[in-house]
């Protein structure tokens, strides 16, 4: 029987911070002006997004919130926290924690998320924390030095940058706070997952002990598949065909919100899809275990299903896919959208 997982989050925190360091435009300086910038693009794009997909949020205004990569950081581990509360609680009343344990989990998820936080631009963070104060909850994050980082070095116009990356943002919030049902199913996925967890954190340990002797990688899908129970997969599969919907749907939107908005979206577009393509390295690496390589081609499978509903029904046979949780793609039909076409055919007609 291995040790079960146990996270010292002080520990993951100063790791991720750690390496988070390492990269440029860390100052303060670099992000004068970025709130009050962002608030307008935010504003303007919510507009945008309801006109395109006729997706309202129930939540009010969208409010946005610039971080630095420690504040990113810090975000993202409570929300980990809250998302993985059930599951550590249910081991610790086990009595079976292990500090070395502890001390090896945070340190492998402080690395990865002091590394994505390098990378993220923006996120929408849809998770309610239940000792979270309100003005904390529902925000639209924008990491400035990321975003500061990434105009500089290809020369964007940083209004009209800001503005896109905007677009994408505010889609997200408005699918989980305009369809009513959406972020109780999503977390109803992940909860499920990790109800069929078996949490031993030496399985994983050993995966990449292996890998690494055998001088092998993860494939596409992650550490995390290579290592799932049948019933996690389907999970995994339930939860993958969501995001790709998700992820394709806010390329979409931004594209078709964009018109006449965005100077230069065709550019931001390019660049960005070369930046998902181009790691090499250590950084592929990271993209392999923690399964980031298939999250990036959600975004192209998940555009190319919406372009084939939309050829074979147009925006109303998409816009079934709000309407209940039955009618979400899974992944099988993310890659072959003809599969949920007929099948909504059917329910349709019947």
């Amino acid at each position: 029987m291995g040790q079960s997982i146990s996270v010292d989050w002080e520990l993951a925190e100063k790791v991720a911070v750690r390496v988070s360091e390492r990269a440029p435009f860390s100052g303060e300086r670099h992000q004068q002006g970025l709130l009050e910038e962002f608030t307008a693009h935010t504003e303007k794009a919510e507009g945008l997004v309801a006109a395109t997909t006729g997706l309202t949020s129930t939540q009010g205004v969208a409010r946005a919130r610039v971080v630095d990569r420690p504040g990113w950081i810090k975000t993202n581990l409570k929300s980990l926290q809250r998302l993985l509360r059930p599951l550590l609680e249910s081991e610790n009343s086990k009595g079976s924690e292990s500090p070395v344990t502890a001390r090896i989990t945070a340190v492998e998820m402080g690395a990865v998320l002091g590394w994505m936080s390098t990378r993220v631009l923006g996120q929408y963070d849809l998770l309610v924390i239940e000792d979270e104060e309100a003005d904390e909850q529902d925000l639209v994050y924008y990491v400035g030095p990321n975003v500061v980082a990434l105009e500089q070095r290809y020369a964007f116009p940083s209004s009209d940058f800001r503005q896109w990356l905007a677009l994408h943002e505010v889609t997200h919030r408005a699918q989980f706070t305009g369809v009513p049902w959406l972020r109780k199913h999503y977390l109803g996925l992940v909860e499920a997952l990790l109800d069929e967890a078996e949490p031993e954190s030496n399985q994983i340990i050993e995966r990449l002990r292996t890998m690494k002797s055998q001088n092998e990688t993860p494939n596409a899908e992650g550490l995390i598949p290579a290592v799932a129970t049948p019933q996690q997969k389907a999970a995994l599969d339930n939860i993958a065909g969501l995001m790709s919907l998700l992820e394709g749907h806010g390329d979409v939107t931004m594209d078709r919100a964009g018109i006449g908005v965005v100077q230069y979206a065709n550019r931001y577009a390019k660049v960005m899809r070369e930046r998902r393509q181009s790691a090499t390295g250590l950084t592929r690496m990271v993209q392999k275990i923690i399964g980031l390589e298939a999250k990036l081609a959600q975004y192209a499978q998940g555009e190319e299903f919406i372009a084939a509903v939309e050829k074979a029904g147009g925006e109303e046979l998409f816009n079934q896919v709000w309407i209940e949780p039955s009618h979400l793609p899974n992944s099988e039909e993310i890659k072959q959208p003809s599969l949920w076409i007929n099948r909504m055919q059917v329910k349709t007609s019947g």
